[in-house]
């Protein structure tokens, strides 16, 4: 039995065209594909590929693949025939025009194949070059697939000079590597871009970082440590290495400087729960409670309505990769698109998707608050409640983890104090009795 996948003309360039079974090749190389070969119209040497080799190099040419359940016999009136041994690595081998202008699926088993490889026309092709629409056909070929064990490469019949030369050129390339050899290559070069993953991972670990590589605890700890970085990276290692007596009285420091640059301190609340942070005591009523501190914040009269500028984080150099090649996926993390947006961004936002479950009922006394949210830069001129800066830092300064109480408190300071941000850093710094790196 026989069936012929592919019949009539198909386009070549170069003077190439292919039978690919590989899903991740990206194409045979010439060298590769003749090496250690005696025939050169046929290249094989590649696992799971072909290169087939045409006197013509641009325009179409008569082509036809043949699939035998044995060997056929040969037609005496081709010019030039070449046979190999070949087996797809896949149950996909397409015959594949250059550039992967087009394909033809081929329907092979993954099983040893005899192949013939026959050419008529080549010298003729080749001193024409180009055939354009409409002028006659120069050259045909015709390949042939039948079952067989594998058997050395040879060269049935030459008589074109194109079929001379390319079959010399073969027999002055090196033998191909051995199985064991190409997985030992591969295996190399696996290694060695891991290896260069690996490196630029971890230099930019180390600029994320202010340049040097974080603490285990620093790649633990919860909370807005990232945040901190931004501002001021060598204080956060500083924090980390000083110790949790220290981190304590960073993080009442910051809280402290928070309350009274938002006007705050004076309140009795306020007062009572940087007394407790002092003594190492749980927040009091109503700071032990989160919505009951907002509530307060919002209704207690006594609160000032003080606003400070966005605090402006200081420009560092772009990440150098050291050393070119391919791009590796970084750690950096992208935020979720916003579920909700008002303000001038809700004119042309589309509508939030309803909620799936029923709304919760609001409580009795809770105050009702608008979002704001911005895409892109934040405008300069932007102003922000200071009380609502504040109150976050004197949280964060009775969290149980010292290092994170530190850190939070520290970096909602920075947002508390705004523009003027430097002023409580360098206040921090002197707590943990460092110098900048």
């Amino acid at each position: 039995m026989m069936r012929r996948p592919v019949e009539g003309e198909v386009h070549v360039h170069y003077g190439q065209l292919y039978v690919e079974s590989d899903p991740d090749s990206y194409g045979p190389d010439l060298v590769e594909a003749f090496a250690g070969q005696s025939s050169g119209l046929c290249g094989a040497a590649i696992p799971g590929t072909l290169w087939l080799t045409t006197g013509l190099h641009t325009g179409d040419v008569g082509f036809t693949v043949e699939v035998h359940d044995h060997a056929p016999p040969l037609d005496p009136s081709w010019e030039d025939v070449v046979e190999v041994s070949f087996r797809p690595v896949s149950d996909s081998a397409e015959l594949v025009l250059w550039g992967g202008d087009g394909s033809w699926e081929l329907g092979l088993e993954e099983i040893d194949y005899r192949v013939r490889y026959c050419a008529q026309g080549m010298d003729a092709a080749h001193d024409e070059d180009t055939r354009l629409h409409g002028e006659p056909q120069l050259d045909c070929y015709l390949l042939q697939f039948w079952p067989a064990p594998p058997m050395p490469d040879r060269v049935v019949k030459q008589t074109s000079d194109m079929a001379a030369y390319w079959h010399d050129y073969a027999r002055t390339l090196p033998p191909p590597p051995t199985p064991a050899e190409r997985a030992e290559a591969e295996r190399q070069a696996r290694l060695a871009q891991e290896q260069a993953e690996r490196e630029r991972e971890l230099a930019y670990e180390r600029w994320e970082w202010g340049g040097r590589s974080p603490s285990q605890a620093l790649r633990d700890v919860d909370g807005n440590v990232r945040g901190l970085l931004e501002f001021d990276a060598a204080l956060v290692h500083a924090i980390d290495a000083a110790g949790p007596a220290t981190q304590r009285a960073v993080a009442l420091l910051a809280a402290r400087r928070a309350c009274e640059a938002a006007g705050l301190a004076e309140l009795d609340w306020i007062a009572a729960g940087l007394t407790a942070v002092a003594e190492g005591r749980p927040l009091p009523p109503p700071l032990d409670d989160e919505a009951q501190v907002w509530q307060t914040l919002g209704t207690d009269p006594r609160v000032p309505d003080r606003t400070v500028g966005r605090a402006v984080p200081p420009e560092r150099p772009p990440f150098d990769a050291p050393s070119a090649g391919d791009e590796v996926s970084l750690p950096i993390a992208v935020a979720d698109p916003t579920a909700l947006i008002v303000g001038p961004a809700a004119d042309w936002a589309p509508a939030p998707e309803p909620p799936e479950s029923p709304a919760a009922t609001r409580p009795t006394g809770a105050e009702k608050y608008t979002l704001r949210v911005t895409i892109g830069e934040l405008d300069p001129s932007l102003r922000f409640s200071q009380p609502h800066m504040a109150i976050p830092a004197l949280l964060a300064a009775a969290e149980a983890d010292p290092l994170q109480a530190a850190l939070d408190a520290v970096y909602a300071g920075v947002a508390t104090y705004g523009e003027n941000y430097p002023a409580l850093l360098r206040e921090a710094w002197s707590r943990c009795d460092g110098n900048r790196a």
